[in-house]
């Protein structure tokens, strides 16, 4: 029986061929995934755009033609374009444990084996995270939505383009949601110990700034009510990883050093296990 790539060699290293078919292999798995996802997504296309297009629906109705909040189709073409966008970003959320996984199968031979708990702390985080800030997204549109729309003078309609409220509605779930992702970047560079608790101490000030200006010119609308639904929530999980990194520094802090008392040339008992574990690994692969 022939061996895969992966299997032949215990250690996962490849040549460059063999990485470049296995990218190849990998790509084709999450675009095939994204495909049965966008289809899925243009079937149920109706209950999609109704759920998509609710936070419109809660406008002053004032501003609305005949009083009745629909979105204006500006081009011949704006509907099948509307069906693809919708079907692809409906696709690539439900496929996401497909070309998630691909991604990580690519990657994980060459972690180690902390690294990989790492990343699966990483990946179990970061999706309730993603969805907790497009949820808040999602609460919030309408109210960004209200205070532009309200200024316009009178009782005059604002005619809004089906594709204008689709890119409205698209950068507000992914700025949300890839923003909630930061704090847990912050943990995984603690964790790595690429970033101490001290100087995030050090630095807070500068980061609350630093939010703020960054929520003032991510939202969309930039309006004061989107830029503190933002920023608020960001600072909030931002104390949180401050207090995890706290935990995770003072813990480290406790734990003996495997090289103190050693010279320079001589071997830890960790790397002195790691490297008896390697051999052995070898010998079973022979």
């Amino acid at each position: 029986m022939k061996l895969s790539s992966r299997e032949a060699v215990p250690d996962g290293r490849m040549s460059l061929m063999e990485h470049l078919r296995e990218l190849r292999n990998r790509l084709i798995k999450a675009i095939l995934g994204l495909a049965l996802g966008a289809i899925v997504g243009w079937i149920l296309f109706p209950p999609i755009w109704d759920f998509i297009t609710e936070p419109y629906t809660r406008i002053p109705p004032k501003h609305c033609l005949g009083g009745n909040c629909s979105l204006v189709v500006h081009g011949i073409f704006d509907g099948f374009f509307i069906h693809l966008k919708v079907a692809l970003i409906f696709g690539a959320i439900l496929s996401s444990p497909i070309w998630l996984y691909q991604l990580w199968a690519f990657v994980a031979p060459g972690l180690y084996r902390r690294e990989r708990r790492w990343t699966y702390t990483f990946m179990a985080a970061a999706v309730p995270l993603f969805v907790l800030g497009g949820a808040l997204a999602y609460l919030t549109m309408d109210k960004g939505l209200k205070i532009f729309i309200g200024l316009a003078p009178g009782d005059t309609p604002v005619l809004v383009g089906i594709q204008e409220y689709l890119g409205y509605a698209q950068a507000m779930l992914f700025i949300f949601g890839l923003t909630f992702e930061l704090p847990l970047f912050v943990i995984m560079l603690n964790m790595m110990g690429v970033l101490s608790h001290q100087r995030l101490r050090k630095s807070r000030r500068l980061l609350i700034f630093g939010v703020f200006v960054f929520a003032a010119v991510a939202t969309p609308s930039q309006d004061p009510f989107t830029m503190l639904a933002l920023a608020l929530p960001t600072i909030v999980l931002f104390e949180i990883a401050e207090l995890i990194a706290f935990f995770h520094d003072r813990r480290k802090a406790r734990r003996p050093d495997p090289y103190e008392g050693l010279s320079d040339d001589e071997a830890s008992p960790l790397d002195l296990d790691a490297m008896d574990a390697e051999l052995e690994k070898g010998d079973r692969a022979r």
